[in-house]
């Protein structure tokens, strides 16, 4: 018997039925996270342009662009010391085009201080990196009276609630930096909190504000024009971009140390598979050295880890914080 052969027409059509009936197997979000990423991925920034935060987020987008193939875009949205632009980044589609640029505050802070709080940092978010580390730089702005942490020490005790210490906002690791200070070195000063490094930074320059316990990356470059004064950092040891100046430990006030850190989250929910392509583009593009030169040049410290070292990591972090913000009595509503 001579076999039955069909038009090529009716082969296309079989064909092109069998391939459909495969793909009807496999499930519709399997198909989406093979594809990922199809579209542009979206980093909520918590704090306003030209901060710490946004800066270290568009040096990691523009390298994220390339790895993944397609545009990495910022969307700042300040306030609320990072809760505003928390809760937006929580409540977005766990489909990886949103995540969030975390900070101590945001991750670490925030829920000790708030009474209320719109997300929870722990269910809400899943880790994937640490990206950064970064020392915060006590600087003043020249027209001040202190050049020195024994001299601004001396000026407040000598004019108490003089002296103004701006921050990027209530909670972040820059308002708490200043308030730990308070308590080491027995002052009294008074504390306003702006909506981002950028505008403190700001009216620090036109000597709105006195002093600014800012992150590095936002105040450094003020440091090397001449236009701010730095005093000290405020980690145990000496920063490589600036040598010179001296640890606030070192410099007058024992036992003080205060490290900012920046992370990569995804909102809780995001496939595994999505998480672990991110968690790889995002470890790859922190170990370039283009990154690494960028951020370094910013006065901060690139690093990268597994999403359960990142996680272990907030883990002790929060509870360190914890105290710090038990101790300064700090509390917001």
């Amino acid at each position: 018997m001579n076999p039955i052969r069909f038009p090529s027409t009716r082969r296309t059509l079989l064909a092109a039925l069998a391939t459909a009936a495969v793909g009807a197997a496999i499930p519709a979000g399997a198909l989406a996270q093979a594809a990922y990423p199809s579209k542009p991925v979206t980093i909520v920034v918590p704090f306003a342009a030209g901060g710490t935060t946004d800066i270290l987020a568009r040096i990691i987008g523009q390298a994220l662009t390339s790895e993944l193939g397609q545009p990495v875009v910022v969307d700042n949205r300040a306030g609320a010391g990072g809760n505003i632009g928390g809760a937006l980044a929580a409540k977005a589609p766990a489909d990886g085009y949103t995540l969030f640029m975390g900070t101590v505050g945001t991750h670490a802070i925030n829920a000790s201080l708030y009474k209320k709080m719109p997300f929870d940092p722990v269910k809400d978010f899943a880790p994937l990196t640490r990206v950064a580390n970064v020392p915060n730089l006590l600087v003043a702005n020249p027209a001040q009276p202190y050049k020195s942490v024994k001299e601004l020490i001396a000026y407040a005790k000598a004019n108490p609630g003089k002296v103004n210490f701006g921050s990027s906002g209530n909670g972040s690791s820059i308002h708490l930096s200043g308030e730990l200070f308070k308590s080491l070195a027995k002052v009294d000063m008074v504390h306003v909190p702006y909506k981002g490094s950028a505008p403190a930074v700001t009216d620090l320059l036109g000597n709105q504000i006195g002093i600014m316990f800012d992150n590095m990356p936002s105040a450094i470059q003020h440091v090397r024009s001449g236009k701010l004064v730095p005093i000290a950092v405020t980690t145990a040891k000496r920063s490589p971009e600036l040598p010179n100046v001296p640890t606030i430990a070192e410099a007058g006030v024992p036992g003080y140390e205060a490290t900012s850190w920046f992370g990569m989250f995804a909102p809780t929910g995001t496939p595994a598979p999505v998480l672990a392509k991110l968690n790889t583009a995002l470890v790859k593009v922190l170990n370039q050295a283009e990154v690494k030169k960028k951020i370094n040049e910013q006065g901060a410290e690139t690093t990268s880890e597994t999403p359960e070292q990142f996680a272990a990591f907030i883990k002790t972090e929060s509870v360190k914080w914890g105290k710090v913000v038990q101790e300064s009595g700090a509390s917001l509503d």
